[in-house]
């Protein structure tokens, strides 16, 4: 069995996160690691639920100054703030990569993500304000006349994820400032440093610092934080078991969560296999893995599944794992050694209850090669869970309910893909499978900024992209005059 080649910095030991931490964190201060070396990059300070009156008044005092801000105002601090990202597009992907462990090539494209979520929620500032209501429409209200507006909330929670550390911070941040709320940000302790250099952009480009305070703790402070009577909205991207944790703790607020997937891409016998392979390695391997909607089960119809197996793993066993900084390099480490672990760990237990490996299963550090594996029983974790990790599954079907049945079989679902040349099926199939968005002739990856993206069956609370998040972060307040 082949595995891809690797590359290592030079300076990083073979193993890649063996090299010690420069220094233990002091009182009050969490500590940043590269993923790759796990060397110590940076420390930002730690927060305890006991600042949490502190932390709500400077929300309040935020929220104060964003209502002063003309929604001109706030279009002009995200449109240069996207100017600004743009500028400084070199410096913030090199510190995804050394924080998040992207590849530089991925972590360019996350920036200029970043800028078009910005761009986008500036001219939500601008244009989504609210709509005439034609009260002389109705019986006994034509000396009526009116409007409603969309009104921004109060005081935001937002609390972010590792994999997306740049622009799953700015799809909170852009509307909920577009808005005119402010913002309580806790992002991920594993990524603070880009968050942090968001806001600075923020702030540079004119909003006033009172407007998003960015704190840093554990679960204990995430819980004080979203518990919070004044708080009117928790917008959270992570787990299932953290969003029901947060469910059950947060009382009578508005929540709008994302909390992942398991999605799976059927192949059809009539489709473009090598646009499809193609598509679905990136799908899989994209950022190590990490990501909501990467292509983990793949559904292969049982007349071409020879073809696409060998096409797919021999395309899995070309891409180059190793040091994110190399511009050569396809996929980079995961967020942390233990999380690598954890994916050989599923693909050891699928193994064990009869899976067969195809390519890699290999682990070195963080590092844990692209792995292909057939022969998956559904009751294993690797089948029903999100692995978030680059693995991907095949399996054979034969017919069409065949296939949407086992795309269905997991309770939660984010996206799905559809890979056919036949028109009438695949308009047939995306209205059959029950996900957030069914992408038909590319991975279940495929994402815009400005689409509605969210989740279905359970989980399913909200939708991002910048419109839908902004209408999340507002309500309306109806005007009616009588005349």
């Amino acid at each position: 069995m082949s595995a891809p080649a690797a590359t290592h910095r030079p300076d990083a030991a073979h193993n890649a996160v063996a090299a010690p931490a420069a220094h233990d964190a002091a009182p009050g201060e969490l500590l940043v690691h590269d993923p790759y070396d796990d060397r110590v990059i940076g420390a930002v300070p730690r927060s305890t639920p006991e600042d949490l009156d502190r932390l709500l008044a400077r929300a309040r005092s935020g929220f104060a100054a964003a209502r002063e801000l003309t929604r001109y105002d706030r279009h002009g601090i995200l449109e240069r703030t996207a100017s600004l990202l743009r500028a400084r597009a070199d410096e913030a992907a090199a510190l995804i990569v050394r924080e998040a462990g992207k590849t530089i090539r991925q972590a360019r494209k996350e920036v200029r993500r970043a800028v078009t979520t910005l761009s986008l929620s500036a001219e939500a500032a601008r244009s989504n304000a609210g709509e005439v209501i034609p009260f002389d429409a109705f019986e006994g209200s034509g000396n009526r006349r009116g409007w409603f507006t969309r009104e921004p909330l109060g005081i935001v929670v937002a609390i972010t994820p590792y994999n997306d550390a740049l622009n799953l911070v700015a799809h909170k941040l852009g509307p909920a400032v577009a808005a005119g709320n402010s913002v309580i940000l806790k992002p991920s302790p594993l990524t603070p440093l880009t968050a942090r250099f968001l806001v600075g952009l923020l702030i540079e480009a004119g909003m006033p610092p009172e407007i998003v305070t960015v704190v840093h703790g554990d679960r204990e402070l995430a819980q004080a934080l979203v518990s919070a009577r004044e708080v009117r909205l928790v917008s959270f991207t992570g787990g299932f078991t953290t969003g029901e944790a947060i469910a059950r703790g947060a009382g009578l607020k508005r929540l709008a969560m994302e909390l992942g997937g398991n999605a799976p891409v059927i192949v059809f016998a009539d489709a473009d296999i090598p646009a499809a392979v193609e598509a679905c390695v990136s799908g899989a391997f994209w950022a190590a893995g990490q990501n909501c909607v990467g292509a983990q089960r793949i559904l292969v119809q049982r007349e071409v599944h020879e073809e696409f197996r060998a096409a797919f793993v021999a395309r899995t066993r070309a891409l180059i794992a190793g040091d994110p900084s190399d511009e050569v390099t396809d996929v980079g480490p995961m967020i942390s050694r233990a999380a690598a672990e954890r994916a050989e760990r599923l693909v050891d237990d699928a193994v064990a209850a009869g899976a067969a490996v195809l390519t890699g299963h290999r682990r070195d550090g963080s590092v844990y090669w692209p792995t292909v594996v057939e022969g998956v029983p559904f009751s294993c974790a690797l089948w029903c869970d999100e692995a978030f990790a680059p693995i991907a599954v095949l399996s054979a079907f034969d017919t069409e309910d065949e296939a949407v049945a086992q795309a269905d079989e997991i309770e939660y679902a984010l996206h799905a893909g559809v890979f056919t040349s036949d028109l009438s099926r695949a308009l047939r199939v995306s209205e059959r499978i029950e996900a957030g968005g069914v992408m038909i002739n590319d991975s279940s990856d495929y994402r815009v900024d400005s689409m509605p993206f969210g989740g279905a069956k359970y989980g399913s609370m909200g939708r991002e992209g910048v419109r839908f998040a902004f209408e999340e972060m507002t309500q309306p307040k109806v005007v009616c005059i009588s005349t």
